[in-house]
């Protein structure tokens, strides 16, 4: 997929919130500080797209991102910042159940796992909860430029073990410094959406 638009839609709190739910949105998410922001900005090509912050835990909102006009991207909040006070957490979370259990129009959620350690509790949570909502599918192992080619195979291993992924489910490492991966992530996002279009659009079934 050749981004050649990309701009922020909304940022929102609550359902109300959203923008119409008129086009297929894939959301993006991850633990905190696993380099989300980099990532779609290396993305969409925007340096400044999506914002990058050294404090882990800083996006609380939901950004929704309009893609070539036909799509959108969707940052959802980072999890798992042990820093976070316990109210932010929740608010966080009640946030996260909201978008992810009711938004008809999301196809799919790409899980965002650091290629150089296990997925951590969290990590499987999520996974756990995105299958649920059959959202699974894609997860991007991401700063995969700090491995070498022998820790990347054994690293996907591990990960596909630790989240019980299943064989058809696509992992792919990603690095935004090195421009890796890229590509293949974004050939898969645009297949998604021309599936949603040739199902006329058809709304997400529990």
């Amino acid at each position: 997929m050749v981004i050649k638009k990309a701009e922020l839609r909304s940022i929102a709190v609550r359902e109300d919130q959203y923008p119409p739910a008129d086009l297929p949105e894939i959301a993006f998410a991850g633990r905190s500080n696993v380099g989300k922001s980099t990532l779609l900005n290396y993305l969409t090509g925007r340096r400044k797209l999506a914002r990058v912050s050294g404090s882990p835990g800083k996006t609380r909102t939901i950004n929704f991102y309009e893609i070539n006009d036909s799509i959108r991207i969707v940052d959802l909040p980072g999890y798992g910042y042990a820093k976070a006070s316990r109210s932010l957490t929740e608010g966080w979370g009640k946030m996260m159940e909201d978008y992810l259990g009711k938004r008809k129009n999301l196809v799919c959620v790409v899980q965002l796992v650091d290629s150089r350690h296990d997925p951590t509790v969290q990590d499987i949570q999520m996974y756990e909860y995105l299958k649920y909502y059959n959202l699974h599918g894609i997860v991007a192992a991401t700063k995969s430029d700090k491995i070498s080619r022998n820790e990347r195979q054994k690293s996907g291993s591990r990960i596909r073990k630790t989240l019980g992924m299943e064989p058809d489910d696509k992992l792919i490492f990603v690095s935004s410094l090195k421009k890796t991966g890229g590509d293949e992530l974004s050939d898969e996002l645009e297949r998604i959406a021309e599936e949603y279009a040739a199902s006329g659009g058809s709304p997400r079934t529990y």
